[in-house]
């Protein structure tokens, strides 16, 4: 059996109907919500990170591209986690660009918030983190799918992290008009996270934006604040 098919088995036995029923309302999978027409078998993320672990060694190109393929979502998980892991033990710079241009390639196939959330950064942002060239990420900006926009500002967690914060700020600009919550609560999320390590780079970007982001936006971004510095900008 190919290691794709061991992997779909296993997700199979550990399916749970009340599980999927509930994840199925989480993630709006219904018709004109953003998942609209997702499928899900009622295993839960910690279960999948399991099933990863068991097999990511094994699984080829081939495999990857059949989880990717498959109708559901947790096949999909398993998929992005298999690259992460790939990825992190990859020995060479080479094997680390093959990865990354895999996983750009399907990106519009992690086609939900969490699929990004869990690999983008670690992928993505991981890979750019030494280049001089991060051009990718305004290119997924510019897509017409989200899951690719969501991508390109999650990117740059592993960048916020290491204290560099500029490919957020000018993205989180680029993201003021955009029409759906989950890029403004990514944005947000994101900004939050530049505020946890440096507060002042934040307010700044605040006094100058606040008045023009989106309340969903400017709320998540400005959580880790005080109740005071909270009204300031919420007030504009």
């Amino acid at each position: 059996m190919k290691i794709a098919d061991v992997i779909l088995q296993k997700l199979h036995d550990l399916s749970d109907p009340k599980t999927a029923a509930v994840q199925l309302r989480f993630f709006k999978t219904g018709k004109g919500q953003y998942g609209e027409g997702d499928r899900f078998l009622g295993v839960t993320l910690p279960q999948t990170r399991r099933v990863v672990k068991e097999f990511f060694a094994c699984a080829d190109w081939k495999d990857l591209e059949n989880l990717f393929a498959s109708k559901w979502h947790e096949a999909r998980a398993c998929a992005v986690l298999i690259s992460v892991e790939k990825f992190e033990k990859a020995q060479t710079e080479r094997e680390r660009k093959e990865i990354f241009d895999f996983y750009v390639a399907h990106l519009p196939r992690a086609n939900n918030w969490d699929l990004i959330d869990i690999s983008a950064y670690k992928i993505i942002g991981a890979f750019l983190a030494d280049k001089k060239d991060r051009s990718i990420l305004f290119v997924l900006a510019q897509s017409e799918n989200l899951w690719e926009q969501r991508a390109s500002i999650v990117s740059t967690m592993f960048l916020v992290k290491r204290g560099e914060f500029g490919p957020t700020l000018k993205l989180a600009e680029q993201f003021f008009a955009h029409e759906h919550d989950l890029m403004h609560k990514a944005t947000g999320w994101l900004l939050r996270e530049v505020g946890k390590k440096d507060e002042r780079i934040l307010r700044k970007f605040l006094g100058k934006h606040a008045a023009r982001m989106p309340r969903t936006m400017l709320r998540y971004s400005i959580e880790k604040l005080t109740p005071e510095q909270k009204k300031f900008y919420m007030g504009k």
